[in-house]
């Protein structure tokens, strides 16, 4: 094949690109430390390159990259470029973020871990068309490293075990067409930090990163809470105190604050929801909804196991909330 010849340059901000999830925009970049993050487009030619700002980074983010809705492809971000290549027509890419390193620091730039896109380059005979954007409810999920899907593959600590798209929270989104917003910082709690520099999820809400904040143009419908489990100790008020930082946020949202899955402090969060005096915010425990059997390290649930907190998810949501399956 020729060398490649470029063509039309593209901003992330571009309204032909689709950014879903927690996303930073700054002058010609788009920036998230979220696995479970995505990047959609279509474009008419054979080639595109995708653009990303590697500089400073010390560990690789791990993608997922689709052509047509073909099996993805796993791309991991260690220089600027990746290009994608495919017959003469008109085709569509997904970019699913795989996972964001834990363990190096994803909160304070310059990171260390971190998906900095920079846009498109085509070939100079291809074209970027408009796509249709998700027409679905807008949900949130806010969790810890089960949310973020560390060690979903296997007990590998490090992203190679991980997978932000076969997370509960991703899955979720999915099966109801959703908008999503899925934040989930390993070892991070309602009063304890999270891994890589990530303040306790109290400070962190309402954030992208140090910062920046986290800006929505429209309320979510319904904002899924999944904190605690990494805290030593966790009393009512504390919690409660994190209901009313959400409850601020998004004044119209149902919230839905669910009991661990190892069930840790759960009288403390259902005290607190009850205690809150707001019919709008909701208790779900999730006591049985999986074992140890379910996981790969006794803890953390595997592909099969987010599946079954999924499933259990999914029935809840449309017993508490609005929200129906399309």
């Amino acid at each position: 094949m020729n060398d490649f010849e470029p063509g039309e340059v593209v901003a992330p901000s571009d309204p032909r690109i689709v950014l879903e999830g927690q996303w930073a925009q700054q002058p010609g970049l788009a920036i998230t430390v979220n696995s479970g993050s995505r990047i959609s487009f279509s474009f008419a030619g054979e080639r595109v390159q995708l653009l990303f700002d590697t500089d400073g980074l010390t560990v690789a983010p791990h993608l997922w990259i689709s052509l047509d809705d073909a099996e993805p492809e796993l791309h991991l971000i260690e220089r600027p470029v990746i290009e994608l290549t495919a017959e003469t027509g008109r085709h569509t890419v997904e970019v699913v973020v795989k996972d964001v390193n834990e363990f190096v620091n994803r909160w304070n730039p310059p990171f260390e871990c971190a998906v900095v896109f920079a846009g498109l380059v085509l070939d100079v005979n291809s074209r970027l068309r408009l796509i249709g954007r998700p027409a679905g409810p807008r949900l949130e999920f806010y969790g810890d490293s089960i949310t973020q899907g560390v060690r979903a593959l296997s007990a590998d600590p490090e992203s190679a075990g991980a997978d932000g798209s076969k997370s509960y929270a991703y899955l979720t989104a999915r099966a109801f067409g959703a908008t999503a917003y899925q934040v989930g910082f390993g070892s991070q709690g309602i009063a304890r930090v999270g891994n890589g520099e990530v303040p306790n999820g109290l400070e962190s809400f309402g954030w992208n990163f140090a910062g920046s904040p986290a800006e929505r143009i429209e309320q979510p419908q319904v904002v899924v809470l999944n904190l605690g489990v990494n805290d030593e100790t966790l009393t009512a008020d504390q919690y409660g105190e994190y209901l009313a930082r959400v409850r601020s946020a998004y004044g119209s949202a149902k919230l839905v604050a669910l009991s661990p899955f190892s069930g840790r402090h759960a009288e403390a969060i259902e005290t607190a929801v009850k205690l809150s005096g707001d019919d709008d915010i909701v208790y779900v425990g999730t006591d049985g909804w999986i074992t140890p059997d379910d996981c790969t390290d006794g803890l953390h649930p595997s592909v099969a196991g987010h599946a079954k907190l999924a499933a259990r998810l999914i029935e809840a949501l449309e017993t508490h909330t609005d929200l129906t399956r399309p």
